[in-house]
């Protein structure tokens, strides 16, 4: 299946009440279990690199790698700038093959922020590639060798629904990150999320919501969160600290390891674990059809999500049956020219 556009994915999502997760990648070690955990759970996923993460990897060099692995499976893959602060950057992940800008003007004053996520939209969608705008403060990224301080939200920062309305009907954004009791890294405490402000907002405009700060957050939590209107969840902290936890056993118990190669395939099983683990909370397992449905207006930065693609119970046709089909109708009618 083609790269597909954030927009497309999300709605999708929105209208069959599942949340698609994104994943952050910061190495090259993340690419092949993230898409084998969507293949083996038929589930669409969102891949993501993060500005903040840029100190681990280069932007040029392994956006190629990700966007021909995504090209070469039969599940939608989203490929996404996570939290992009600058123009400078954004125009570098849209001209290496992004499908989805997530654009984070959110420590700005609202108009500041409105203005400039305005500009972003108005260029990425002029080539086909989706925006996630955010209003409200989430907290700072997880960077860095130790374990970030855990910090509780502060209710002060929370998004208002008078301002989502206004940001989402000056800007056009497809998407909209809120804050409503999350935080990036690790909660101090147990999350609170603001449910009855989720529900608000989720009526109040007409564009599928995005949590981030999803390590942390309880099973039912997150359904319940999803049944309200959240159609994207950012899950980045929990399976970076689950591969480093299973390196430190694996090492604990090999001390005569020397292969990385065999550490690195250890660690990749437990951040396919961790992806499939969230994609059976967030409802998106099994959405997909597991034979890859040909779609006669495909391009490769959008895919319609229309039935049957989408239906796991749906009959498919894969490119021989349908030339057969196409075949013998034909063939039926020669007659009647």
């Amino acid at each position: 299946m083609a790269l597909i556009n954030l927009k497309d994915l999300l709605n999708h999502a929105s209208k069959k009440r599942y949340a698609v997760g994104a994943f952050n990648v910061t190495s090259m070690t993340f690419i092949d279990p993230i898409i084998e955990a969507a293949i083996e759970s038929n589930s669409p996923v969102i891949m993501q690199l993060a500005e903040v993460h840029f100190r681990y990897l280069n932007l040029e060099h392994i956006a190629p790698a990700i966007i021909k692995a995504a090209k070469e499976v039969d599940v939608p893959v989203c490929i996404n700038l996570d939290h992009g602060h600058s123009f400078e950057t954004v125009m570098r992940a849209i001209r290496a093959g992004f499908t989805s800008i997530m654009f984070d003007r959110s420590s700005e004053p609202l108009d500041v922020n409105i203005a400039q996520t305005k500009e972003i939209v108005k260029i990425a969608h002029s080539v086909g590639v989706g925006v996630e705008g955010e209003i409200g403060n989430i907290g700072g990224e997880a960077v860095g060798v130790a374990a970030p301080t855990p910090h509780a939200a502060d209710i002060g920062s929370f998004t208002k629904v008078e301002d989502a309305v206004r940001f989402y009907e000056e800007t056009g954004v497809d998407a909209l990150a809120i804050s409503v009791g999350n935080v990036h890294g690790t909660y101090k405490g147990e999350p609170n999320l603001d449910f009855d402000r989720i529900d608000k907002i989720n009526n109040a405009i007409p564009i599928p919501l995005v949590l981030h700060g999803g390590s942390g957050i309880s099973d039912n939590d997150f359904r319940k969160a999803i049944s309200l209107g959240i159609s994207k969840i950012n899950f980045y902290t929990e399976m970076s600290a689950s591969a480093v936890r299973t390196a430190r056993n694996f090492l604990n118990e090999n001390p005569e390891c020397i292969s990385y190669g065999d550490l690195s395939k250890i660690v990749q099983g437990a951040i396919k674990k961790s992806v499939k683990d969230r994609m059976a909370v967030f409802g998106s397992k099994g959405i997909t059809a597991s034979d890859k449905t040909l779609c006669i207006s495909c391009d490769e930065t959008s895919c319609g999500l229309e039935e049957p693609a989408f239906k796991p119970e749906a009959k498919t046709l894969v490119y021989d049956s349908l030339v057969e089909l196409i075949t013998k109708e034909v063939i039926s009618h020669i007659g009647d020219v």
